[in-house]
């Protein structure tokens, strides 16, 4: 079983090497970016309320994140494992997440950090909004949110560190180089 969180600014690489590593491990990515952009694209209550938050470079309050997460963790194809990206974002997620798990009777088996430059990643964010035509990404809400992601969740590697849960991995360069440096990680937890 493979429960993991991967984190780091927004702009990293999550959701792609998210993608790649449940992929190849055969587990659920579970993103909470993407289950709110969901959301707001199919007009729910819950998506017109995380838009409202979004616009203004805010974060979804936990007491809706954590209710969400919960639900998710609870469906069948996440009991043998799962990869979280972009939860928990704040210490109070992380004792929510333990409480959920305690509840599972499981726990954590490693946390991936993906560390970038934050020039770089205002530029791969103002990139992806010009592709995407994502209204959230301009650049003063993108250094709004590198912030925030500063100031309540970039302590969490400290946390993590301290219970020997995390691999910092060097977001820098080719999607395809960042994925051989996570594997290399990855095969270091499963021997």
């Amino acid at each position: 079983m493979t429960r993991l969180i991967i984190f780091g600014a927004p702009g990293a690489g999550k959701g792609t090497q998210a993608t790649r590593i449940a992929q190849s491990l055969g587990i659920p990515a579970i993103s909470t970016g993407d289950i709110f952009r969901y959301n707001i694209k199919n007009e729910t209550a819950l998506g017109l309320q995380v838009k409202e938050i979004l616009a203004s470079g805010a974060y979804v309050p936990d007491e809706v994140t954590n209710a969400i997460v919960r639900d998710r963790l609870d469906q069948p194809d996440a009991v043998g494992g799962f990869l979280l990206d972009g939860y928990p974002r704040t210490q109070a997620q992380v004792t929510e997440l333990d409480d959920m798990l305690a509840v599972q009777g499981t726990s954590l088996d490693a946390v991936l950090e993906l560390t970038v430059d934050v020039d770089e990643v205002v530029k791969r964010l103002l990139k992806r909004a010009e592709l995407d035509g994502r209204a959230d990404d301009t650049e003063d809400v993108i250094r709004h949110r590198l912030k925030v992601y500063d100031d309540e969740t970039a302590p969490l590697a400290a946390l993590y560190r301290e219970r020997g849960l995390l691999h910092q991995v060097d977001g820098m360069g080719e999607m395809d180089t960042v994925a051989e440096r996570i594997q290399t990680v990855l095969s270091t937890l499963q021997s």
